[in-house]
């Protein structure tokens, strides 16, 4: 069963010449433009692999000088695979770590209780598992006295110095461009320090946390400067949440509003990165402006769309001069003229525009980016938690609905994390005062009540779970608002799903990884409606992850299912949710909503009471989902109407997912 596969998304558009050189000429030609050396891989693991093996080398050239190998660690989900594999070369190949030395190079402050310091992450990933002596791990206490941090920190600089700095130092790349938690702004001479966090920062590592408003305020990192005098540096980064960062660090200029723009310096400073956090370099988004393409309409799409922001022009407006000025002289070549070129795309892009997302019928759908028939069908909408479809596509729902077809709507998990204390607070109290009223004899209810009343009011703790009642509360807070939703809509009760896919439940932010059990039960879903369109959640920047484990639990079930009969009949559609939305380049199917048609997919979010101001993760943006949701949909709207195109009040997108055979 392959449970990764959205991970290979990115590769069907992306010409392996453009990441993996065929020699060196290649190489220098394509990376013209990163001033820091690049290695891009197709998935994580394989660059994971790569940096451990490296460490593992550097480790064992001072076992054999009899030195011990200084190396600095960072947090996060990044450093994981790295951690995983220097674990199997200690468990399967034997690799001893005795004379490493460990720095913890930043821990979030203040934090009592051991189990959520950035150092337990660490050691729970890396230092439990090999064979590491305990003096030689060093880090600042998350919990010293606050008249104490300045000694704390000049101490830990002190040691590191005594012991002849870091000989390799692994970074991340935080959200703003960090490195570390050296924010935009700081000095590029800094060192150890305390540092306020901002809200994105504190976003990003509120996995381990009940909720972002428990997540540390501050952090002491070690400074800039003391990174920078490390021998050798790697930074490592996966995702296309991180590709816009990537491409400011490699291919812009040295300045504190980039920190991590500062290893373009450093001597021995090395990136590596998967395809898609690799997305925005040059030789991957633009590599007509470094190489000779492999054009694909695609690409073709692609190289217009930027043309025309960069001459501040229309499709049909484009002139030869343009292209040749822009270095797009290869398609006036290929297609004899700039108005062969501009014809193609106009009507590529125009192609994808349609008020029938499920398909019209008796209409010719050669041109249209779905079948007419068979009419109606029978359509799924998965959505991993109970808000993203009305969020995400409320436009196309409503429409699919109203054009007559069977939809079914799917909630992948139950959402219960998202919901604030208050909320259940006030629907216990009501439910007491209900019971008061009309079945007063009730009391194994009203104690039941109680209980969970009293634990939110009295006993929980700041960083305590939910017990099972809470959490059976708050997820059916989210399902009924859900239920309202979909009413709204006008889709019939039979046809809501709750799957409640076990690897949610944990009660925290942090959530198990997928399961076959997961796949089993989404598959098993699947096939008890065998639809003729599903639609799921192609957005893999979600900050908690939850979409990408849901995207590949369908596309696990898919790849089981691909070569069965009816699945033939059978088209999956991606949309993205509250965070980014699809490249012009990648849209096939493009749905317009009027403004009308936006007021009413409003009213349905605005369904989901728990996940308006009182939400708990609604990040730095201050932004309400359905505010994020229209923004989003006008400015697709609008790049359309830029091009040349229909002008719309809005556009939903989509992108068809094939299975990978």
């Amino acid at each position: 069963m392959r449970l990764d596969l959205s991970s290979s998304i990115t590769l069907e558009r992306v010409p392996q010449r453009y990441y993996k050189p065929e020699n060196d000429f290649e190489k220098y030609t394509l990376s013209r433009f990163e001033k820091i050396p690049t290695h891009i891989f197709e998935k994580s693991g394989r660059a994971a692999k790569k940096v451990a093996k490296d460490i593992v080398k550097l480790l064992q050239q001072k076992q054999a000088e009899n030195k011990n190998f200084v190396l600095g660690l960072s947090g996060g989900a990044s450093p994981i695979p790295v951690y995983e594999e220097l674990v199997r070369w200690h468990k399967e190949e034997g690799q001893s770590f005795k004379n490493l030395i460990v720095f913890n190079i930043y821990e979030f402050y203040p934090v009592f209780e051991p189990t959520l310091t950035n150092l337990h992450l660490i050691q729970e990933s890396l230092l439990n598992h090999i064979d590491i002596d305990p003096n030689n791990v060093h880090s600042v206490d998350a919990a010293i006295e606050k008249d104490l941090i300045a000694t704390k920190c000049e101490e830990f600089d002190a040691t590191l110095r005594e012991l002849g700095g870091l000989d390799y130092l692994l970074l991340g790349l935080g959200s703003k461009g960090n490195i570390a938690f050296n924010m935009p702004g700081s000095n590029l001479h800094s060192q150890t320090r305390l540092v306020m966090l901002d809200g994105d920062s504190r976003l990003d590592i509120s996995s381990g946390y009940k909720s972002l408003d428990k997540v540390p305020v501050s952090a002491i990192t070690m400074g800039i400067s003391d990174l920078m005098q490390a021998e050798k540096i790697s930074l490592i980064a996966w995702g296309e949440q991180k590709a816009e960062s990537i491409r400011q660090m490699v291919e812009g200029k040295v300045e504190e509003a980039m920190p991590a723009s500062v290893l373009q310096t450093h001597s021995d400073a090395e990136v590596y990165i998967d395809l898609a956090a690799a997305g925005e370099l040059t030789r991957i988004s633009k590599p007509w402006l470094v190489t000779n393409c492999e054009w694909t309409s695609k690409l073709i799409r692609r190289a217009i769309v930027w043309l025309c922001n960069v001459v501040n022009k229309p499709i049909l407006k484009l002139t030869n001069k343009d292209y040749n000025d822009n270095g797009l002289s290869e398609l006036v070549v290929l297609y004899g003229s700039a108005y062969n070129v501009n014809i193609k795309i106009f009507n590529d892009l125009q192609r994808t525009i349609t008020g029938w997302p499920g398909g019209k019928p008796n209409a010719d759908d050669s041109n249209r980016p779905e079948r007419a028939k068979p009419f109606p069908k029978r359509v799924i909408i998965f959505s991993p938690h109970p808000d993203d479809d009305v969020i995400s596509m409320g436009g196309t729902f409503q429409r699919l609905v109203n054009q007559g077809h069977e939809v079914h709507v799917a909630y992948q998990t139950s959402g219960n994390i998202a919901v604030g204390d208050e909320e259940v607070i006030r629907y216990i109290s009501v439910f007491k005062n209900l019971i008061r009223e009309y079945e007063p004899q009730n009391t194994t209810a009203l104690d039941k009540l109680s209980n969970i009343l009293n634990f939110l009011l009295e006993e929980k703790g700041k960083d305590d779970i939910d017990t099972p009642e809470v959490r059976f509360m708050k997820g059916r807070i989210r399902r009924e608002e859900a239920r309202s939703a979909d009413r709204y809509v006008g889709l019939s009760k039979n046809n809501v799903h709750f799957l409640d896919l076990p690897f949610y439940e944990t009660g925290r932010v942090k959530k198990n990884p997928i399961s076959e059990t997961d796949v089993r039960i989404v598959k098993d879903f699947i096939e008890s409606i065998k639809p003729h369109q599903i639609y799921v959640a192609g957005d893999l920047a979600d900050p908690h992850g939850t979409h990408k484990v849901c995207l590949d639990a369908i596309l696990a079930a898919i790849d089981i299912m691909k070569n069965e009969e009816w699945y033939q009949d059978c088209r999956v559609w991606m949309y993205r949710g509250a965070w980014m939305e699809w490249e012009i380049d990648h849209i096939e199917m493009a749905v317009p909503i009027s403004p009308e048609e936006l007021r009413q997919k409003r009213n349905a979010i605005l369904r989901h009471q728990s996940q308006m101001e009182s939400a708990p993760f609604l990040g730095d943006d201050e932004r309400l989902f359905w505010q994020r949701s229209e923004e989003r949909n006008r400015a697709t709207a609008d790049m359309y109407d830029k091009l040349g195109l229909a002008s719309y009040e809005a556009i939903e997108a989509f992108v068809e997912y094939k299975p990978i055979r």
